[in-house]
């Protein structure tokens, strides 16, 4: 891999040869996904190491672009860092710029949170809502059987078929409400299963 590598002074963004306060600086920023004592350790390594080459001649630029730029000092020190010993989620600093866009299209990107989450709520009590409807209609076909079938028998002593005729309604009803139940128990179990899931997620984002 060190073929790979053309040494170049090395500059910051101006185009200006970098002091040693520069480049110290610099590798801190390209370092901060390790621990704080490793960067410590790091940046203490090669401040030595530049005060060094000053003292056997070169200029602070000099011994600065001597030991490499900030890229690849960066890079070979990662390589060389266990995985155990970064941090999962590096936090990287927004930029100003970054921050005065985020101020910017705050009004716009809050209003669209605000409605994902009203619609999310809206599906969510409609949800709900559908169900509560089918037990309501699971209920009714129970009071139909049960109403079928008492009134069917007081009309028989009247007119026979006419108490046939309500007996087999209510027969068909308490069947209708067989089906009924099974679809709202099925419907229920979903609705629940989507709100454990919800909650779930939650708790682990947190």
């Amino acid at each position: 891999m060190e073929g790979n590598y053309v040494d170049l002074p090395v500059c910051d963004e101006g185009g200006r040869e970098m002091t040693k306060r520069q480049f110290l600086f610099s590798l801190r920023d390209r370092l901060e996904e390790l621990p704080p004592q490793e960067v410590e350790e790091r940046l203490n390594f090669y401040s030595e190491m530049i005060d060094d080459r000053m003292e056997e001649g070169l200029s602070e630029e000099e011994a600065v672009a001597s030991v490499g730029t900030v890229d690849r000092v960066a890079a070979q020190i990662l390589e060389e860092t266990p995985p155990e010993k970064r941090k999962s989620f590096p936090k990287r600093k927004l930029k100003p710029w970054e921050i005065t866009l985020l101020v910017l299209g705050s009004p716009l990107w809050v209003s669209l949170l605000i409605g994902a989450a009203a619609v999310a709520v809206s599906l969510y009590a409609a949800g709900w809502a559908v169900i509560v409807s089918l037990w309501a209609v699971f209920a009714s076909l129970i009071g139909c059987a049960l109403g079928g079938v008492i009134g069917g028998i007081v009309a028989a002593s009247l007119s026979g078929a006419a108490g046939a005729a309500l007996i087999g309604a209510g027969i068909l009803c308490a069947g209708l409400a067989i089906l009924m139940f099974l679809g709202c128990q099925a419907a229920t179990k979903g609705i629940c299963l989507l709100t454990k899931m919800v909650f779930t997620k939650r708790g682990a984002a947190k």
